[in-house]
């Protein structure tokens, strides 16, 4: 484990679902001379390795996350890009359960709840 993957985890384990640019302003924090490569390559690795998620919401930049032991879900503020995440149902995922899966052994999920944010709300009262 290298100082420059230390970082980005801790980055992300402190502030969950941002962008690669966020990663790289946290990281040089600690690490001033860490190169936007550096960051690049080592969010890569941890997606890689999955120990790191990556998501993607429409319309928007890639995010990261380094909760990955379940198959959970975000919400997605349409206002301010606020993200959070939302539990899979108890029990029975029925997301997991794909009407016709085609041959394919699904293992996750993606779906993407889109809203406003209480405090993108509270603003339009």
């Amino acid at each position: 484990m290298t100082r420059p993957r230390l970082a980005v985890l801790a980055a992300l384990r402190d502030h969950p679902h941002v962008d690669t640019e966020t990663v790289i302003a946290l990281v040089r924090a600690d690490l001033p001379t860490v190169s936007h490569q550096a960051v690049y390559d080592v969010l890569r690795a941890l997606t890689d390795a999955r120990l790191v998620r990556r998501i993607e919401p429409a319309g928007a930049t890639a995010r990261y996350e380094t909760r990955v032991a379940d198959n959970h879900h975000h919400v997605v503020c349409r206002s301010c890009g606020a993200i959070a995440d939302v539990d899979c149902a108890a029990g029975h995922s029925p997301c997991l359960t794909a009407s016709d899966a085609h041959g394919f052994v699904i293992d996750e999920a993606e779906v993407v709840y889109w809203g406003t944010c209480p405090d993108c709300s509270e603003g339009k009262s």
